[in-house]
């Protein structure tokens, strides 16, 4: 089926194709910023989830709940990176390879259509030749017969002269000789038209329209290869993308709830052991609920106890109270047995680290100085003397503090131990206590502590307890009681271990709970019996 008349529509139809790669293009383009996009939320969202450094948020990373949960931030981070490949490949692979392929697409087609209007001028212009030389052969037939005519009739007339008569026929012959130059002109021309049309028609054109016909081709296999990478792109990055899935799994697996909360237990046990069995009390004896006669405070002197540093501190001294703003003692002596051996030993490690630290630093400084030495042009040793120095300075303070902090962590184990055969000689801080004299106690005339909480309505008794065994409090904010002593409580036991109660008006503190027996009132809110 000849179809070479059909240059325009072909030319509008190459031009689609070209339009509909060009627009596959960009939609590969939006699609690498899709990507790109995801990738950096998906970045940022495991960023926003990532615990600080140094921070109290990094300590509880250590339960392996929370573990998993940084893994799986941490496998998010590299599920974006896939998507970040996927942007790149499709870019490289799809978007550069077609823009360039576009550009040779078009020069291709300029150049096929050029070749083709070129033919197409070249046969109108054989036509036009043949056309005139026609017109040419026509118009010299017609003056040899107009010529040969007048001959005839100029040979006919007997008035004519005979050099008329002559003149006549050579006229007529030359016209009859420009006739046959015209024909045979014509007949090359046309033999040569016919010659150029049945190769424009049936190799030219047919040859011009095969090479755009093998263009279209090309081009529409191009377009297929381009949407098979375009899947194989995202084909490739599924096995990471599983791995990255997998791992996550993995991390939720790894969860052990035991171990979540053995470490909770490792971290707050106080390290108090419980107290004794309680010895049976008979109420079918009348029973004087006041202050007992084997009191602590009467059993000094005339009976005026005198109070202890923070007697009526009314939990503003207490340093496990929220209240409390101040920090604690540097010994860590206000807590109790276990945490405070945990403290001394994380401060030990942190002064371990500094001191490698400063170590580092003095090592690098060192190297800096022989450099110096041995190439005196890059710098002065002298430069770095004070430095040294001061670092020297500083591992010696640290080490120092090590010492320090290392000391007091035997201490503390010796006093767990005594704890642990002798646990009513165990005060609420951990330390080995005896009975001491009253002569070392810290004596403070309550007046100092009074003008602080004058402004202070005193807390309402909740009920009364009665101390199982003799404590002496020796830190802040502790009262001191006696074996069977009777007390009124005021605030009970927030889960600290403590209790907060009164013996009079001036003389108020904080015992272990453990070492009294509470009895609550009833109406008192929120009222239990601790037995």
């Amino acid at each position: 089926m000849s179809w070479y008349d059909q240059f325009d529509n072909l030319e509008k139809h190459t031009q689609w194709g070209i339009d509909v790669l060009e627009k596959y293009i960009k939609f590969v383009k939006e699609r690498t910023e899709i990507e790109l996009s995801y990738a950096k939320q998906l970045r940022n969202l495991s960023k926003k989830y990532q615990p600080k450094k140094n921070s109290k948020e990094e300590e509880e990373y250590r339960y392996t709940s929370t573990k998993a949960f940084l893994a799986t931030l941490n496998e998010m981070n590299d599920y974006a990176g896939q998507h970040e490949v996927i942007s790149e490949n499709m870019t490289s692979l799809i978007t550069g390879e077609l823009t360039r392929y576009v550009q040779e697409l078009k020069q291709e087609r300029k150049s096929h259509f050029h070749d083709g209007r070129k033919a197409q001028q070249h046969i109108e212009t054989c036509w036009k030749q043949l056309e005139a030389s026609k017109r040419r052969f026509e118009r010299d037939c017609k003056e040899a017969d107009r010529a040969q005519q007048y001959f005839e009739k100029m040979d006919a007339d007997i008035n004519v002269t005979k050099a008329d008569v002559e003149k006549a026929r050579q006229q007529a012959q030359l016209r009859h000789q420009m006739a046959e130059d015209s024909k045979a002109e014509y007949c090359s021309t046309l033999q040569k038209f016919n010659s150029e049309q049945h190769d424009h028609y049936y190799t030219h054109i047919p040859n011009i329209f095969q090479k755009i016909q093998e263009m279209e081709e090309r081009r529409i296999v191009r377009i297929g290869e381009s949407m098979k990478t375009f899947a194989d792109v995202d084909r490739q990055v599924i096995p990471i993308i599983g791995k990255c899935l997998d791992e996550i799994t993995k991390a939720a697996e790894s969860i052990d709830h035991k171990n979540d909360s053995q470490m909770v237990i490792e971290a707050f046990k106080s390290g108090f052991e419980p107290p004794g069995d309680v010895d049976f009390e008979d109420f079918t004896q009348p029973m004087k609920r006041t202050v007992s006669e084997s009191s602590l405070s009467n059993s000094r002197g005339d009976g005026k106890s005198e109070p202890k540093f923070g007697g009526k501190s009314k939990g503003k001294l207490w340093p496990f109270i929220k209240k409390n703003k101040g920090a604690g003692p540097e010994d860590f002596s206000n807590l109790p047995p276990e945490q405070r051996r945990k403290k001394l030993q994380q401060k030990v490690d942190e002064l371990n680290k500094d001191i490698q630290k400063e170590m580092d630093q003095k090592d690098a400084l060192t190297k800096m100085k022989d450099v110096y030495i041995k190439n005196p042009q890059m710098g002065d040793p002298a430069s770095v003397d004070h430095r040294l120095a001061e670092l020297g300075q500083n591992i010696e303070k640290l080490r120092l503090e090590v010492q320090k902090f290392e000391v007091w962590e035997e201490i503390q184990e010796l006093v767990a131990i005594v704890a642990l055969y002798f646990p009513l000689l165990s005060s609420p801080d951990g330390s080995y206590t005896e009975e001491q004299s009253q002569e070392t106690e810290m004596k403070v005339p309550a007046t100092d502590f009074d003008d602080e909480f004058d402004d202070e309505e005193p807390l309402p008794t909740i009920g009364t307890c009665k101390a199982l065994y003799t404590f002496e409090g020796q830190n802040e904010g502790t009262i001191s009681v006696a074996e069977g002593e009777m007390l009124y409580v005021i605030e009970e036991d927030k889960g600290d271990g403590w209790t907060r109660i009164r013996r009079n008006e001036d003389e108020e503190g904080y015992v272990p709970t453990s070492y009294v027996e509470v009895y609550l009132d009833k109406n008192a809110k929120g009222a239990m019996t601790y037995i």
